[in-house]
């Protein structure tokens, strides 16, 4: 598949299916995020996956515990594909998904929210090639900044001063894999 129609097909999931991704798959989805852009070339960002169930669906009830509705800027995200945005009830930031990528950088890094990103996005396109549903989750920060989370810090050997910038999580879709929204008019222009 052509990149840019790989990059059209890729979806948001946030229904998962319990059956876990095969290790091998979830090592090259990771070596794609170690191989994306990043600032200066310093390989600043430390990527954790965690393939433990119950963790996972532990981490997601931490991601979702502060939660702020009131910060959102829409209401909305899909009704296939419901967010914690569309529906209250949802009690994990993880939304079920048996396999959850932490990605660190450092908190003090001007470009560490860039860098983390940017691995993300290989991250989900390197799942995407391989069949494998995800999306990408916000609220790092917040998910490790209890006790609790800090001594997950520590048992992953994690590096002082490094905070969760966001999330890759990644399963296999339950139910139909949406449609494409329609894109908006006037979001790009061509100078030249």
């Amino acid at each position: 598949m052509e990149l840019l129609d790989l990059i059209k097909n890729r979806r948001s999931i946030r229904k998962y299916q319990s059956r876990q991704v095969p290790r091998e798959a979830v090592e090259k989805i990771v070596e794609a995020g170690l191989y994306a852009p990043n600032a200066g070339g310093r390989q600043g960002t430390m990527i954790v996956a965690v393939r433990d169930g119950a963790l996972t669906e532990k981490l997601g009830r931490m991601n979702l515990a502060k939660f702020d509705r009131s910060r959102l800027l829409g209401t909305y995200v899909s009704k296939e594909q419901p967010s914690t945005i569309d529906d209250p009830t949802i009690r994990s930031g993880f939304y079920g998904a048996p396999t959850v990528c932490a990605v660190f950088a450092p908190q003090n890094f001007l470009f560490s929210i860039p860098d983390a990103f940017c691995a993300a996005e290989n991250m989900v396109l390197e799942a995407a090639a391989l069949g494998i549903a995800s999306c990408i989750v916000s609220r790092g920060e917040e998910t490790f900044a209890g006790e609790e989370g800090q001594k997950y810090l520590s048992a992953w050997h994690v590096p002082e001063g490094y905070v969760a910038r966001c999330f890759v999580i990644l399963g296999y879709c339950d139910g139909s894999y949406p449609a494409p929204k329609p894109r908006r008019v006037g979001r790009c222009l061509i100078v030249e």
